[in-house]
């Protein structure tokens, strides 16, 4: 087929996701390579989000294809209830790189499916039935995972697809405070807020987090954050979800977030980057303790595909190339530079807000006006299918072979971890020119 002829058929006929479905034209992506794609015309494209977060290891990882292709080889797929080979080493992997602890695996094919076993293990073995999240947060499309999050994209669903027993809690967004007030002088008051929840609600049987937030801004905590969220969920005896689909990985300098900060959840999920993204997997992670509660009783959760062979082959693959290749040490390393670069943007546009992140993760906000830090654009104006400025600006990057993430009012830029330096520098420059669009459309007036 050519790009025309494909492109025909796909937009014809194919959903696609979290937009109106009209005036749909994908671009034609016909094979990758590193930090790299290419499209049906052959040209050439800086992945400069890792497509959704996820292609950690950059596209066609030699060893991570290797291995699917010798997997398929050999068992392509097993039921759930078998033991495999590539079942115990995938084990035996995560138990070296995960925090100490979680060492219970269900194995699931995405982040989503990830959240929605955790959410239920949590409910089940605790007997309750509530569970704190935060509004500025995105954990899956199924329904429970839905229900928690607080964003855009749990509106239009939820009277269908609610589960009850969800609370939101404030974030901890120092640069748009929800209580108003400034850091360090708040005395962290967005979790503390999280103590008196707990108090007063009852029936509560997880929070829910990301660690650092992941499509809803990038937001990384303040440092003393975490650690006193994981002591107020204990003191409270609720359970404490990490959700690490995206901030896992490597992608913040660590294996895992909470590792900057030494907290250990009582579970932890994640996908997209435990494969790099090159086959769907999701992994739920639990203490012992945990899955010792349905030692005796009846574990009501399975799929199809759980420890599906072929995903979990190219993820002991995954694992061995984050080292062999010193990943985590890079993203750390990168990440410093990717702020440094990026803060020296940022002086130079009336249209940047804040720029923040960790490791090879991090943000541009876009604002009108950089002193009352009014945004461009709305989750309303997402709904309701309205131009974005921050869309407009991706879309100026892409016409400079740049890909880039945009979500409502911010960019988020996370290249794989393989990135060059010359690579970055690239696609740092492109999104210093772009930035005119949304300088442009700001407020004039001084620039403090």
């Amino acid at each position: 087929m050519d790009g025309e002829e494909i492109q025909r058929i796909v937009r014809e006929t194919n959903y696609v996701t979290w937009r109106r479905q009209g005036g749909w034209n994908p671009l034609v992506v016909t094979r990758a390579e590193g930090s790299k794609f290419w499209d049906a015309a052959g040209r050439e494209y800086l992945d400069f989000s890792s497509q959704l977060i996820a292609t950690n290891l950059g596209h066609q990882n030699p060893a991570v294809v290797e291995a699917i292709a010798a997997q398929a080889k050999v068992l392509s797929y097993a039921v759930p209830g078998f033991a495999t080979e590539p079942r115990a080493r995938l084990s035996a992997a995560l138990l070296e790189v995960l925090p100490k602890g979680l060492d219970r695996f269900f194995f699931s094919t995405s982040g989503t499916e990830a959240n929605e076993a955790a959410l239920k293990i949590a409910r089940v073995a605790t007997g309750r039935t509530k569970v704190v999240a935060r509004y500025r947060s995105y954990h899956g499309a199924t329904a429970a995972s839905i229900s928690v999050t607080g964003e855009v994209r749990r509106r239009p669903i939820e009277r269908v697809q609610r589960v009850p027993g969800t609370v939101f809690a404030p974030d901890c967004y120092c640069y748009r405070c929800p209580l108003g007030l400034t850091y360090p002088d708040c005395g962290v008051a967005c979790a503390e807020y999280v103590d008196y929840q707990l108090e007063r609600e009852g029936d509560v049987a997880a929070m829910i987090v990301e660690p650092v937030v992941g499509t809803n801004g990038v937001i990384v905590p303040v440092p003393e954050y975490l650690p006193r969220i994981r002591e107020i969920t204990r003191a409270h005896d609720v359970l404490l979800i990490a959700d690490e689909v995206m901030s896992a990985w490597g992608r913040v300098g660590e294996w895992f977030a909470v590792d900057h900060w030494g907290v250990r959840p009582d579970l932890l999920t994640t996908a997209k980057g435990i494969t790099g993204a090159h086959i769907p997997l999701g992994l739920t992670a639990t203490t012992a303790k945990l899955h010792d509660t349905f030692r005796d009783a009846y574990f009501p959760h399975g799929h199809t595909y759980e420890a599906h062979p072929l995903t979990l082959a190219p993820a002991v693959a995954a694992i061995g190339e984050y080292r062999r290749l010193d990943l985590i040490a890079k993203s750390a390393r990168d990440g410093e530079y990717l702020l440094g670069r990026l803060r020296e943007i940022a002086a130079r546009h009336r249209s940047v807000g804040e720029v923040r992140g960790l490791g090879l993760f991090a943000a541009v906000e876009l604002v009108k006006n950089r002193v009352t830090k009014e945004p461009f654009n709305t989750e309303a104006d997402k709904l309701a299918g309205r131009p974005l400025v921050a869309e407009a600006v991706t879309a100026a990057m892409m016409q400079q072979g740049v890909y880039c993430v945009a979500w409502v009012s911010h960019l988020v830029i996370a290249p794989p971890l393989i990135v060059t330096r010359e690579e970055l520098d690239r696609g740092l420059d492109v999104l210093d020119g772009a930035l005119a669009v949304a300088d442009a459309k700001a407020d004039p007036g001084p620039e403090t």
